[in-house]
């Protein structure tokens, strides 16, 4: 995020897509990296990704506990869930853009996206299972994610397809790239769809903080030149 929070713990991570489908696509830093430097991917390991996970709300104690036992039973499997997840975030991203607009996609790479995300629920919706609703309008419920060690990809895939399918476009957000921001995207719930930056206290303070250097630097500059001329 231009170096917002190129430092900060995946524990402190701060979540503000407003659906954690977002919170995942933010996972990775979307701004220009340092110069030598490739963009940092929070979910950097599996335990990180646990770590967000329940954070996100993806996961609870319990299920946690679970993932974490089959994935210290078999680390080649959490480092594939890793991927899968990873795939997830980068699928849907592509997807976010051309959905909402918010940047221009090539409808080859849009389509392979689709495909990706499609196949990665398929796979999720075959580890999942009905389960019987006591009371409700609803017989019966689907429950994904019901082998520990596909878990939690297998939640991102369907938080993914959530928000594709049931998100207001017309609400969805950009932390603006071109006017200093992280590219982080967000769901604007402000009343008059106002929102702009990922959190004002983040990006927005930044780069006003930043305009008004540049300014105080011009009008400095601009003193220079006068008394000279002088």
């Amino acid at each position: 995020m231009d170096g917002s929070f190129g430092r900060v713990d995946i524990s402190e991570l701060p979540l503000v897509g407003g659906h954690a489908a977002l919170d995942l696509v933010n996972t990775l830093e979307r701004g220009v990296p340092a110069p030598g430097a490739d963009p940092r991917d929070h979910l950097s390991d599996p335990a990180a990704l646990l770590v967000w996970a329940r954070r996100a709300g993806l996961v609870d104690a319990a299920e946690g506990e679970a993932v974490a036992g089959a994935w210290e039973g078999d680390p080649g499997v959490a480092w594939a869930a890793l991927a899968a997840v990873r795939d997830v975030r980068e699928s849907l991203h592509v997807g976010l853009l051309a959905t909402a607009g918010l940047a221009p996609v090539d409808e080859a790479a849009l389509s392979a996206a689709l495909d990706r995300l499609h196949c990665r629920w398929v796979a999720a919706a075959g580890r999942s299972a009905l389960e019987r609703v006591a009371r409700g309008a609803a017989a019966v419920r689907l429950v994904v994610g019901v082998a520990p060690a596909m878990l939690v990809p297998d939640r991102a895939a369907d938080s993914a397809l959530d928000v594709l399918r049931t998100a207001d476009v017309a609400r969805l957000r950009r932390c603006p790239l071109e006017g200093g921001g992280c590219g982080w995207v967000f769901l604007d719930r402000s009343r008059n769809g106002s929102r702009k930056w990922c959190r004002m206290a983040d990006c927005g303070t930044e780069v006003k903080a930043r305009r008004l250097t540049e300014r105080r630097r011009a009008a400095r500059a601009g003193r220079g030149e006068g008394a000279a001329d002088g």
